[in-house]
């Protein structure tokens, strides 16, 4: 447990079996690329309504859902397949069958779907056992990544491995090590797919949290489950189920046993009560939050730190009509950077909706349009769908066109392609 790798000198996690950190091997190389598209699998199983196609093992449901759910055709699909039209509509009529492993293993891979879906073994199964030894790096990895502003890349990286780590969990062939392994992938699958998702999907974040926090329960490890309550608690914000946020960060917050675990659970409370209206809820999150800062070294986490609790602070007081109090809260100098390149974007946008608030159209016009440039950049789409709804509220039209034209090209990016 304390050997170290011999690059980046960072302590190598308890699945690698070498002395050299496998992510500076060979991983970090895929993350150096700018972000582009979500590996299409992950774009449709984000998608709560996949969820009955995929359990219910019947091929023509599974193709019917994946052309429904990415907007295909079944010429699109037979395209994307190499086959006739004619002959994709006979299969998902039942009127032709679809066997044969040969057969079933193209589709997969055509598709980006887990192989056990469709009832066959993955080719590569005889790499399981190294795949397991890299992936609490390419867990690590990915989490880098995301906090780095390339969400969507470590959404990429973390696909192959949870969805490997799914179908042997699906076969009942998970030892205790995987079966840690696989908490850590959902929840970093989850919470990296809670930055680049609109609102509309953030459910499958929230869905992917949860499957984690069910294993987290069963680890005896405090500190993953106060995480885990914690990241679930802010996927269920997003997702805007907010009674069940409150209630996971008030119980990460009582089972933590650090100071810096315990204010960023209460920071998340924060945002949640500001959120749901509670004031009184909110004003002593704050007010911890601030307190906990007093008492620790460490103030460069991404919530724990003065520029994030500082949009905290102001967005929660937006929630609660206090737009004076939430801008004499901006105006004050951050003592630290943002933590991550998106806490700016996120900034901007709660900026933005505090001056429009206000009043300040043309102030709220030149920053919510600045928010849209940057979270179009950084591939954050419900930040765009935070800026339409201001400027929908505040009659911000040209500002509402703009965001919602960046929403499109956004969406388009994280779409299917061929």
């Amino acid at each position: 447990m304390g050997q170290r790798c011999d690059r980046c000198g960072h302590r190598l996690g308890e699945f690698a079996k070498t002395g050299t950190c496998p992510a500076c091997r060979s991983s970090t190389a895929s993350l150096t690329t700018p972000p582009t598209r979500l590996t299409p699998a992950v774009w449709m199983w984000s998608d709560p309504g996949a969820v009955a196609a995929f359990a219910s093992r019947d091929l023509p449901t599974i193709l019917r859902a994946y052309r429904a759910i990415n907007g295909l055709s079944q010429q699109d699909l037979a395209q994307l397949l190499d086959y006739d039209k004619s002959y994709i509509a006979m299969i998902e009529t039942g009127k032709r069958s679809f066997d044969g492993v040969r057969a079933r293993r193209h589709l997969a891979h055509r598709l980006g779907l887990p192989y056990h879906l469709l009832g066959v073994t993955d080719p590569d199964d005889a790499d399981f056992a190294a795949l397991v030894q890299f992936g609490d790096s390419v867990v690590r990895l990915a989490d880098i990544a995301r906090q780095a502003g390339r969400a969507v890349d470590a959404v990429n990286e973390l696909w192959p491995l949870v969805a490997r780590l799914e179908a042997r969990a699906a076969e009942g062939r998970l030892d205790p090590h995987t079966l840690r392994l696989l908490a850590h992938g959902r929840l970093s699958l989850g919470v990296s797919l809670g930055t680049v998702l609109p609102e509309e999907r953030l459910t499958g974040a929230a869905v992917w949290t949860g499957k984690a926090l069910l294993i987290a329960r069963h680890l005896e490890d405090p500190a993953f489950l106060g995480h885990a309550l914690r990241m679930h608690g802010n996927e269920l914000r997003k997702a805007d189920r907010l009674p069940a946020a409150i209630a996971r960060l008030e119980h990460a917050a009582a089972i933590t046993t650090t100071p810096e675990d315990r204010g960023t659970a209460v920071a998340l409370l924060a945002r949640a009560a500001g959120e749901a209206r509670h004031e009184h809820r909110f004003t002593e999150a704050i007010s911890e939050c601030h307190r906990v800062l007093d008492q620790v070294s460490y103030q460069d986490g991404m919530l724990l730190n003065p520029f994030s609790l500082r949009e905290i602070h102001a967005r929660g007081l937006v929630c609660l009509n206090r737009p004076v109090d939430a801008l004499n809260v901006l105006s004050r100098p951050a003592a630290t950077a943002p933590a991550a390149p998106q806490w700016q974007v996120i900034e901007h946008v709660t900026h933005g909706e505090t001056l429009a608030a206000m009043g300040d159209h043309n102030g709220a016009t030149d920053t919510l349009t600045a928010a849209i440039h940057a979270a179009e950049s950084r591939r954050l789409p419900h930040q765009l769908q935070r800026v339409v709804r201001a400027a929908d509220n505040h009659s911000l039209h040209t500002v509402a066109d703009d965001g919602r034209s960046a929403l499109s090209r956004l969406r388009s990016m994280l779409a299917l392609t061929t």
